[in-house]
C-alpha cells in the first residue's frame, strides 16, 4: 500500500457500517487495503437464494409455487458462476491421490457446473457430490420460504431496490433492499431475506439495524416512515417484524453520523484497532491481525478535505461501492448476518450466514 492514498469516506452502506462496529481493523482491511477474501459456500448460497426469490415474481401469481422456485436454483447458480468463475473453487475435487480416486469425473466449464461440471477456468475437477448437496440445501431454503410467505398474494413494488440519500450532515447512505411492498393504503413494508437462523431475543435489536438503516433512507427520500420492517429467516423458519417511528429513525441517524465521524478520524489517524471476538473465527485476515500475531499492510497516506458543518474531511467518492453484500451485511456479500448489529450491540449471529 506504500504510496497509495486513503481518503475519508463520504458514504456508508449497512455492510460497511457493520464492519466498523464489529472491528475497525476489519473495515480497514476491506475498504482501504481492499484485501481479497475467499468465497464461502454459505455466502454464495445466500446470493443464489436471493436471486431465486427475486426472479420468482417474474412468473404470474398462480405459477409461483415451490416446484418452479426449486427449478430456478441451478440456473441461478450457473448464471452466478458465469459472472464469477472463481466460485468454482468452492467445489473443487480433492487433488491428493487418496481422495481423487474416489472423486467423480469433473470436466470443463462446458459440462455445466449446475449439472456437476466444474466451470473451473483452470480445468479442475468438481466434487459433484458436494455440489449436489449444496444445491439441495439452497433448494430447501427456497422451499421453506413458501411456509413463511405466500407469493401468490404478493406483488412487490420493488425488488433489489438500490437506494441512496444524503443527510444534512453530508453523510451519504446507500444500500440495496431485497423487497418493498406497498399496501393499497400506501403503507410501505421493507422485507429482507436471511438464509441464516434468527438471532436470540437479546440480539434482535442488532439484527434490525440494517432494516432501520433502510427505513431511514426511504423516509428521507419519500417523506414518510415505512410502516413495517420484516426479516424473513429461511434457516430457522422465523419472521421478525418491527414497526419504526420518526423518533426511532432520528436516533439511527445520530448513531450513523457518529459512526461516520469515527471512521473519518480513524482514516486520518491510521488508528484502526482490532476488536477480538467470537466472529474472529470466520475472518480471512487473522494472518495480518495483531490479535493473532500478524502485521497489517503499511498504511497509506491520507487526504483531508473540508466538509460543510465543520465535519472533518470529504472525499469525492467513498472508496467502495454497494454490492450484494449490502443487502445482507455479511463478510463476503452473501449469507452474512454477522455484521448487522447496531452501535454498541453484540453480533446478531455467530457464524456468517446470510
Amino acid at each position: 500500500m506504500t504510496g497509495s492514498i486513503a481518503t475519508p469516506p463520504d458514504s456508508l452502506s449497512p455492510s460497511r457500517a457493520a464492519d466498523f462496529m464489529q472491528c475497525p481493523l476489519l473495515y480497514r482491511f476491506r475498504v482501504i487495503d481492499k484485501l481479497p477474501e475467499a468465497p464461502s459456500e454459505a455466502a454464495t448460497r445466500g446470493t443464489v437464494v436471493h436471486a431465486v426469490l427475486e426472479r420468482i415474481f417474474d412468473a404470474p401469481p398462480e405459477q409461483r409455487d415451490p416446484r418452479r422456485a426449486r427449478a430456478l436454483v441451478v440456473p441461478e447458480w450457473e448464471r452466478l458462476l458465469a459472472r464469477r468463475p472463481e466460485l468454482a473453487q468452492l467445489f473443487a475435487a480433492a487433488r491428493d491421490a487418496g481422495e481423487s480416486e474416489g472423486a467423480e469425473g469433473g470436466g470443463g466449464a462446458e459440462d455445466g457446473a449446475g449439472a456437476g461440471g466444474s466451470g473451473d477456468p483452470a480445468g479442475g475437477e468438481v466434487d459433484r457430490e458436494r455440489l449436489a448437496q449444496w444445491l439441495a440445501q439452497a433448494e430447501a431454503l427456497v422451499e421453506r420460504w413458501f411456509t413463511l410467505e405466500d407469493p401468490t398474494r404478493l406483488e412487490p413494488a420493488e425488488r433489489e431496490l438500490f437506494v441512496e440519500t444524503r443527510l444534512e450532515s453530508g453523510l451519504r447512505l446507500r444500500g440495496v433492499i431485497d423487497r418493498v411492498d406497498v399496501a393499497p393504503t400506501g403503507e410501505v413494508r421493507i422485507v429482507d431475506y436471511k438464509t441464516g437462523k434468527a438471532p436470540s431475543p437479546q440480539y434482535a435489536g442488532g439484527a434490525l439495524f440494517q432494516m432501520k438503516f433502510y427505513a431511514l433512507v426511504l423516509w428521507r427520500l419519500r417523506g414518510s416512515v415505512p410502516r413495517r420492517l420484516q426479516l424473513v429467516y429461511l434457516g430457522s423458519g422465523d419472521v421478525l417484524t418491527y414497526d419504526p417511528d420518526e423518533e426511532d429513525l432520528r436516533g439511527v441517524e445520530r448513531k450513523l453520523v457518529a459512526l461516520w465521524q469515527a471512521i473519518r478520524r480513524a482514516t486520518e489517524s491510521g488508528d484502526w484497532r482490532p476488536n477480538r471476538g467470537r466472529l474472529c473465527d470466520w475472518c480471512d485476515h487473522q494472518s495480518r491481525c495483531p490479535e493473532f500475531g500478524g502485521t497489517p499492510p503499511p498504511y497509506p497516506l491520507t487526504v483531508q478535505r473540508e466538509l460543510p458543518l465543520a465535519l472533518p474531511g470529504e472525499a469525492e467518492g467513498d472508496g467502495f461501492g454497494v454490492t450484494a453484500g449490502d443487502r445482507a451485511g455479511d463478510p463476503a456479500g452473501g449469507e452474512g448476518e454477522a455484521g448487522e448489529d447496531g452501535p454498541g450491540q453484540e453480533p446478531a449471529g455467530a457464524a456468517p450466514a446470510r
